[in-house]
């Protein structure tokens, strides 16, 4: 069984997004809490996991997903293969858990390991001794083995196991991605706290925005390293979010055999890549973020399919008749006006605004740009603020749940009429009824 951990309130985005990709696999897409499971259509649900060979039709079936998962998923977190499933009640009994499993198929004493561990409501009082155990089990396996132990590496390890510990059952993992799927392979200028890429993706995807012409051009007014941009000058482009990075699978000796095929993904992949059919238009009020921003588009292959302008959001006229505005709203010195002596500071800090009157003056004097030059136009906006349409006094048509990393959110739609404060429906609840 495969499982996708995503942000809560993605489940079902993400459970959309892949099923495409697996369509011609006897699989089974299942949104849960926390993720979604991919699993054999035959496959019943039972207490404890039973090994299968590895060699296995069932086995290679299994690798194709975890090359087309990890290559094409914009929204999930990691792509993790569960390789034992059972009760506990004590480390020796996870100890006895992770022996079950064959390590030997996996890794040879000259790769290396790395455990983490996860746990809601467990009785355990020491994680990190849990992990310890898990990690001596693989090693006693591979000494039994070859004669000889792999070493550990924290930061790059060969073989990455998630240990996740319910109250009263234990769940084992490869993490078959290695870095987490947000890290595209393009990233190297940012500015402080960016957005990660799957939150991006998934602000896209709530907006039902995949770079069809009906879709519309898109602008992100505070561009910030250029995150929302990019993920969606790729999705026009149908450029595969995981083909310019490495990943763990390519270490670990199941999908050896099968590297071929995993080639062969990747250039069906680069053949997909195409011209984009709408317009993205970005920037920032600071030269240094836009200017970070257009570096990153040059290394995700997507200068070409982004305008980047340097400009007050506040006073940015629209750059089409109507489209999709995508906003993480800047806090700090960056939302100051061109002209101020601010706007270029250093601060990039998205955690808090200077103070809260800046914040209402800032959102307040938005709003009215947007009524006064967005006619036509739909807003969509990432923030914490639960009270934030009525700083913005406009009325939201909808809400969505997501989380900022740990910070609760709100993804608000506004549907902008000229001149006009008020939206053309009434607002719609997403997820928990707030």
């Amino acid at each position: 069984m495969l499982f996708l951990p995503c942000a809560a309130g993605v489940e079902p985005l993400l459970a959309e997004e892949i099923s495409p990709w697996l369509h011609a696999l006897p699989l089974e897409i299942t949104p849960e809490r926390g993720g979604v499971r991919v699993a054999p259509a035959t496959q019943e649900r039972r207490a404890i996991d039973l090994s299968f060979d590895l060699t296995s039709e069932l086995a290679a079936t299994m690798v194709r997903a975890v090359f087309l998962l990890n290559l094409h998923s914009r929204l999930a977190q990691r792509v993790l293969w569960r390789v034992a499933l059972g009760p506990y009640a004590s480390e020796d009994q996870l100890y006895h858990l992770a022996r079950s499993v064959q390590w030997d198929d996996w890794i040879t004493p000259r790769n290396t390991l790395r455990v983490d561990v996860t746990a809601r409501h467990s009785p355990l009082q020491s994680l990190n001794f849990a992990g310890l155990r898990i990690k001596d089990a693989v090693c006693d396996h591979l000494r039994e083995q070859f004669g000889e132990r792999p070493d550990v590496d924290t930061r790059h390890p060969d073989l990455s196991l998630q240990l996740h510990l319910d109250g009263d059952v234990a769940h084992l993992y490869v993490d078959t991605s290695g870095e987490a799927l947000f890290k595209r392979g393009w990233r190297e200028d940012k500015g402080e706290a960016p957005l990660k890429e799957t939150l991006a993706a998934a602000m896209l995807a709530a907006a039902g925005w995949k770079g069809r012409a009906e879709d519309g051009p898109l602008l992100d007014p505070c561009c910030g390293s250029g995150t929302i941009a990019i993920e969606a000058a790729q999705i026009a482009c149908g450029i595969a979010a995981g083909l310019q990075r490495r990943f763990a699978f390519e270490r670990l000796r199941p999908f050896a055999a099968h590297l071929a095929v995993w080639q062969q993904f990747k250039q069906q992949a680069r053949e997909r890549v195409h011209a984009p059919a709408v317009r993205i238009y970005t920037g920032d009020v600071s030269f240094r973020m836009t200017d970070f921003a257009t570096r990153n588009a040059e290394r995700a292959g997507v200068l070409h399919a982004i305008e980047f302008k340097t400009a007050d959001a506040l006073q940015r006229p629209a750059p089409a008749e109507g489209g999709v505005l995508m906003f993480n709203p800047p806090y700090g010195e960056r939302i100051d006006p061109k002209g101020t002596g601010h706007g270029g500071g250093e601060r990039f800090a998205r955690e808090d605004f200077v103070d809260q009157q800046g914040a209402s003056d800032f959102f307040s004097r938005m709003a009215s740009h947007w009524k006064r030059q967005y006619g036509g136009w739909t807003a969509w906006v990432l923030s914490p603020d639960m009270k934030l349409p009525s700083a913005m006094r406009l009325k939201e048509s909808r809400r969505v749940v997501m989380f900022n990393g740990p910070i609760e959110c709100r993804l608000f739609r506004f549907d902008l009429v000229s001149g006009s404060a008020r939206a053309q429906q009434a607002p719609q609840v997403d997820a928990d009824g707030s």
